[in-house]
């Protein structure tokens, strides 16, 4: 994975997301979309086949998108640690 921020202010942030699918950019959209101070969150793919997909945010207020991001990525890690333990105990022998 590749990140290159896009756009950024005081409350918007783009990032391209280089060499992941559509699944793992909209589960950190709908991930953003958790955050109360988040008043927009998109997933942006120009073209299938030529551009790498964007995430678009933007906050009410003052609220700063890099501290969502950091947010979101925080709350995504302890989600998919509880996932990995109910995959081990489901596929246990």
């Amino acid at each position: 994975m590749k990140l290159k921020k896009i756009k950024s202010s005081d409350s918007v942030l783009e990032i391209e997301v280089g060499g992941e699918d559509v699944g793992f950019v909209n589960l950190i959209k709908e991930e953003l979309w958790e955050d109360k101070q988040v008043s927009e969150a998109a997933h942006i793919k120009e073209h299938p086949y030529m551009v790498e997909s964007k995430i678009y945010v933007k906050m009410k207020g003052k609220a700063d998108p890099k501290v969502a991001l950091r947010k979101t990525q925080k709350r995504l890690m302890v989600k998919l640690k509880d996932l990995k333990g109910e995959f081990q105990r489901a596929l246990k022998d």
